[in-house]
């Protein structure tokens, strides 16, 4: 089996149900995401949380220095497990994603957290282009309803729609019951 680190994508408190903009689905996906944080720390696999936070004062969420921009209890960090801070939906652009995970020799990367359609299809499919193995756990992610055209597009159906597109060619995608067996 390659060397594997798990990424926590944005589960931070803005996009709970006190947050600023409340995700569809999050706490159920956060109870997953939890589960593949535990099984990871048990089995000494690495596990990187990334914080999103906009880089202006007045921006609607993700606001540096406030309660809302926090990583979630559920999900929280232990001591010693590396937190990464980003200004974009890519988790690779202008960190020290890439440089961590080289420096430790992964060659897989199991991406969990929020939002499917922004940061988690930004960051699953930079990790594939930079090479890395790709496993997405689509029920430890979340989204909201969107709206194009006039058209609000449900949760589910913006989850299902970037899932798909994920599994089409850049990663394995599957669910925490499924990712924790194998």
């Amino acid at each position: 089996m390659s060397k594997s680190a798990v990424l926590v994508v944005d589960l931070q408190k803005d996009y709970f149900p006190s947050g600023k903009l409340p995700l569809v689905g999050i706490e159920k996906a956060a109870a997953n995401a939890a589960r593949v944080i535990g099984a990871a720390r048990a089995n000494g696999t690495p596990v990187i949380h990334v914080r999103h936070e906009f880089a202006a004062p007045d921006a609607p969420f993700f606001v540096p220095g406030t309660e809302g921009a926090q990583i979630h209890p559920t999900v929280a960090p232990l001591d010693g497990e590396a937190v990464v801070v980003k200004n974009y939906p890519n988790s690779f652009l202008k960190t020290e994603l890439k440089p961590m995970l080289d420096a430790k020799g992964i060659e897989e990367v199991v991406v969990i957290g929020a939002m499917s359609h922004m940061c988690i299809d930004a960051t699953s499919r930079a990790a594939s282009d930079f090479g890395y193995k790709t496993i997405v756990v689509h029920d430890a992610c979340a989204t909201r309803d969107l709206e194009f055209g006039g058209q609000v597009v449900p949760a589910a159906q913006a989850h299902a729609t970037l899932m798909a597109a994920l599994a089409f060619a850049y990663a394995t995608v599957t669910t925490t019951d499924e990712y924790l067996a194998r």
